[in-house]
C-alpha cells in the first residue's frame, strides 16, 4: 500500500449490497443528503473502492451474494481504516449485532430500511461539527448509554447468550429481551435544552 493513499472526504460513503436497483436508488437518495457515493454489488468490488477512495462511511448488507457481510468488515477495515461501517440486515438478531460490533461496524439497522434512517445512524457517529453546540468535555454521557454499551460488553463476553447475559446483569430473561428489541438508544442534542 502506498504512502500517498488518498484521504477520505466527510461526507464519503459506499454502498455494498448486490441488489443493483437497490444501491442505485439509495445512492441517489443519499446524494441528495450531501453525500459523495461509491457503489459496489460485490465484495472484491467493494475492497477495490474502500481502498482507492477511502471514504468516510459504508453501508455494508449482510448478504452480499455468496459472501457474508460480516466477514468483509474486517477487510473493508484493513482497505479504508477509520472508515465506519452501518450493517443492514433483513435477518437482524442479536447474535448478528454482537458479531457486527465485534468485528469493526459501528452500527447495524434492520431492513427494510429508508434513507433517512440510514443518514440518521450515519450522523449518529459523525464527527461533532464545530458549528454545533458541544457538550461539555466532563459531561457523562446519558443513564440510557451507558446502560446499553454495558449490556453490549456482556453479550460480547458471553458471545451472545441471552440467558447467561440476563444472569450477570442481573435481570429477568425476557426484560433483557425487551430491552435489546429497541433501537440502540442514540445520543442526540437537544436544541430546546441547554
Amino acid at each position: 500500500m502506498s504512502e500517498s493513499a488518498p484521504k477520505s472526504t466527510p461526507q464519503s460513503l459506499l454502498i455494498v449490497d448486490d441488489d443493483v436497483a437497490f444501491t442505485s436508488v439509495l445512492a441517489r437518495a443519499m446524494n441528495v443528503r450531501g453525500y459523495i457515493c461509491g457503489v459496489a454489488n460485490s465484495a472484491a468490488t467493494a475492497l477495490q473502492l474502500a481502498a482507492q477512495s477511502r471514504p468516510a462511511y459504508c453501508v455494508l448488507d449482510l448478504k452480499l451474494g455468496e459472501s457474508n457481510g460480516l466477514k468483509l468488515i474486517p477487510e473493508l477495515l484493513q482497505a479504508a481504516p477509520g472508515m465506519r461501517i452501518l450493517l443492514l440486515t433483513g435477518y437482524a438478531s442479536i447474535a448478528t449485532a454482537v458479531e457486527a460490533i465485534k468485528r469493526g461496524a459501528h452500527d447495524y439497522l434492520a431492513k427494510p430500511a429508508d434513507a433517512d434512517q440510514i443518514a440518521r445512524a450515519l450522523a449518529a457517529h459523525a464527527p461533532r461539527q464545530s458549528t454545533m453546540a458541544a457538550p461539555p468535555a466532563d459531561a457523562p454521557p446519558p443513564l440510557k448509554r451507558l446502560e446499553w454499551e454495558h449490556i453490549q460488553r456482556i453479550l460480547g463476553e458471553t458471545g451472545g447468550n441471552i440467558s447467561e447475559a440476563a444472569r450477570r446483569l442481573g435481570m429477568h430473561r425476557r426484560t433483557l429481551q425487551r430491552k435489546l428489541a429497541k433501537h440502540p438508544v442514540r445520543e442526540r442534542p437537544n436544541p430546546d435544552h441547554e
